[in-house]
């Protein structure tokens, strides 16, 4: 079935719903595609409850009424087949109320989100051309590129006035001395979690209030070229985007707000950004700033647990999937990222391929976990799994074992 077949199919049964449980996952991808789809309900005349989650098992999906996952619910086989799946994780459900652009051929790892996903389904349940925004939460959120659907997506936003392009920095928050203390996407050694230094760097190119953004640029790439990747250094500048029917208006903004928010175990809020409401913005805005500052703890605070692979351990489960993005994209590696965060009764594990290495990270978290009594997968060179606490140190052995064969 085609992307567009697929997206119809679904658009046509959530018509029918009175009331439709959402259940999507915590990140900005995740929000901003339940997000999405909540909007197009509620305009066609439906009802719907949205709950935001880390995960979701089969154990877990109400077994009476009208189910739908957004941003997990592919790598799940045994499903309950009405059950209806807007996803871009590599597949194994196989109902047909399922639209995932892996099952038309389409890349979805790199070139459709979850967001981009819902919003081609949203757009066959009414004119919803206006939540062509959201979908750069996904986009940005997971590091995807703006090709194939993305850019067809991204360019119907621009074109309907929804979205404009521009240049810039890159880095997200309130003022240039946070948007630097507390930069994790880029990480920024010398400067991320040292307020005085941002301080002291921002009033040296500051001139009759006016930045001198050359020099701006110039001095950060000094400052942390040592430990910093070249991919970091590269995405301080660049294309931006603004979303003049959104509460935040630059879309990396939001998605950082968003996915902190999710992360940080307050995905309503998150959600109620997307959808337009700003009662909680300042709340929002404070979650952010103390869940990006608990990434830098982590980052510096993760504990190298085998010097043959990158296997580190933090004690916050929360920041697990950021810290694991932090050491594999942003500092110098030349091997997979493995990061373990312990929570109440179980493990979350976080892996990452940096820039140059070419692991099947999907097949090999699915593999690993499965043999510790949990369950993980995601895409070919970012993955997850959850293990209950019990199983570590097989998933360890297991991890090495595969890695090192």
């Amino acid at each position: 079935m085609s992307l567009d077949a697929a997206a119809a199919t679904l658009a046509s049964r959530l018509l029918e719903q009175e009331f439709v449980e959402v259940l999507a996952h915590h990140d900005a991808d995740g929000i901003a595609a339940a997000s999405i789809l909540c909007h197009a309900m509620f305009r066609a005349g439906g009802r719907f409850r949205l709950r935001i989650r880390p995960d979701i098992t089969p154990e877990e999906i109400p077994r009476e009424g009208s189910v739908l996952l957004c941003d997990f619910g592919s790598a799940l086989q045994d499903l309950p087949d009405d059950v209806m799946v807007v996803d871009h994780h590599q597949p194994r459900f196989e109902g047909e109320l399922h639209v995932n652009p892996h099952l038309a051929g389409i890349d979805g790892d790199r070139n459709l989100s979850a967001a981009g996903a819902a919003y081609l389904v949203a757009r066959k349940m009414g004119d919803n051309r206006d939540l062509a925004g959201l979908t750069l939460l996904g986009i940005i959120g997971d590091g995807q590129v703006i090709e194939g659907p993305n850019r067809e997506i991204t360019n119907e936003g621009i074109a309907n006035g929804f979205i404009t392009p521009g240049r810039g920095l890159l880095l997200v928050g309130r003022g240039l001395v946070e948007q630097i203390a507390l930069s994790i996407d880029p990480y920024l050694p010398g400067l991320s979690g040292e307020p005085d230094a941002a301080r002291t760097l921002v009033a040296a190119v500051t001139g009759e209030d006016e930045v001198d953004m050359e020099t701006l640029l110039s001095r950060i790439v000094l400052k942390a070229a040592r430990e910093a990747s070249v991919t970091a250094l590269c995405s301080l500048w660049g294309t931006t985007y603004s979303l003049g029917r959104e509460v935040i208006d630059g879309a990396g903004d939001l998605t950082a707000v968003v996915d902190a928010c999710g992360k940080a175990g307050k995905g309503d809020i998150g959600a109620s950004l997307c959808l337009r409401s700003s009662h909680a913005l300042q709340e929002a805005r404070e979650i952010t700033a103390r869940y990006r500052q608990s990434v830098i703890t982590g980052v510096r605070e993760a504990r190298r647990l085998d010097e043959r692979v990158g296997l580190y351990e933090v004690d916050d489960e929360n920041v697990a999937s950021d810290v694991a993005d932090v050491l594999a994209y942003d500092l110098v590696q030349d091997g997979p990222v493995f990061v373990i965060g312990r929570g109440s009764g179980r493990c979350s594990i976080s892996a990452r391929c940096p820039p140059g290495v070419d692991l099947d990270l999907d097949a090999l978290m699915r593999t690993v976990a499965r043999a510790c009594g949990g369950h993980g997968g995601g895409h070919r060179q970012r993955a997850g799994a959850r293990i209950p606490a019990g199983g570590l140190d097989r998933f360890r052995q297991e991890l090495l074992e595969a890695i090192l064969a």
